[in-house]
């Protein structure tokens, strides 16, 4: 069976592990942060190789492009909400360090694919 293009892209699996840890993490906030911050981190994490995916059945290497740059903002915004679940206590410098650096590898490697895409012109 032929597999998507996306499911060959090391970004895309990176994308997707921290996706998965971050939602492990999630799990142990307490309850009343259950829709509030644990969804919008789940969705920001998950965001990342959802649009590395979509991003891979562009027909162009612009439009492509946008969506590599639309997962990195995503990237972004989950730190974001890591500080702000540091902050409240839900956890520790370690988790916070931990993440911090898986999030700041993942958004180098996709910003390393996206110039290379765009330097060949082409995907």
């Amino acid at each position: 069976m032929e597999s998507f293009k996306f499911e060959n892209l090391e970004i895309w699996k990176l994308a997707c592990e921290y996706a998965d840890e971050i939602h492990q993490l999630t799990k142990r906030f307490p309850a009343d942060e259950r829709f509030a911050l644990c969804d919008q981190l789940n969705r920001s994490s998950s965001s990342i190789p959802d649009n590395i995916a979509e991003g891979s059945g562009a027909t162009t290497v612009r439009d492509l492009s946008n969506y590599l740059q639309t997962s990195v903002k995503s990237a972004y915004e989950s730190v974001s909400q890591l500080y702000r679940v540091y902050r409240r206590g839900y956890i520790t410098d370690n988790q916070k360090l931990y993440f911090y650096e898986k999030a700041k590898i993942l958004v180098k490697k996709i910003l390393s694919f996206k110039a290379t895409i765009n330097r060949r012109g082409r995907f």
